[in-house]
């Protein structure tokens, strides 16, 4: 018997579920790799002999204009903010308090790895 809302494969029809953050977070860390490991992906169409013909022709499909290639300098020196920036128009470099003054960073706290949440 075939079902409608699922013309792949013979399965229950799909369940809305409500998680808690915790939950949630938890579930999508199950995905996360642990650290010295590395996705790899040889087939389907981001594998590495047909990827940019495939992404051109994604995007073309998509009606997406070209990308713009930029230099290696011009990459490294945008970052988030200034992304975010460019997008909504609106600084995450500038003072949440009195919006003049800008961001500076002063120190970089680094978490041990005992301070990790075990998600097995």
């Amino acid at each position: 018997m075939r079902n409608d809302r699922s013309p792949v494969h013979d399965a229950s029809p799909e369940k809305i579920m409500t998680l808690t953050a915790p939950e949630f977070i938890r579930r999508f860390l199950l995905h996360v790799l642990p650290r010295g490991f590395h996705r790899i992906r040889y087939y389907g169409w981001l594998g590495a002999r047909v990827r940019r013909e495939r992404l051109a022709h994604c995007r073309q499909l998509l009606a997406m204009p070209r990308l713009i290639h930029t230099s290696p300098e011009t990459r490294r020196q945008a970052d988030y903010r200034d992304r975010y920036a460019a997008l909504t128009g609106f600084s995450l470099r500038a003072c949440p308090v009195c919006g003049d003054g800008y961001m500076e960073v002063v120190e970089l706290v680094v978490a041990s790895r005992a301070a990790m949440m075990d998600t097995s």
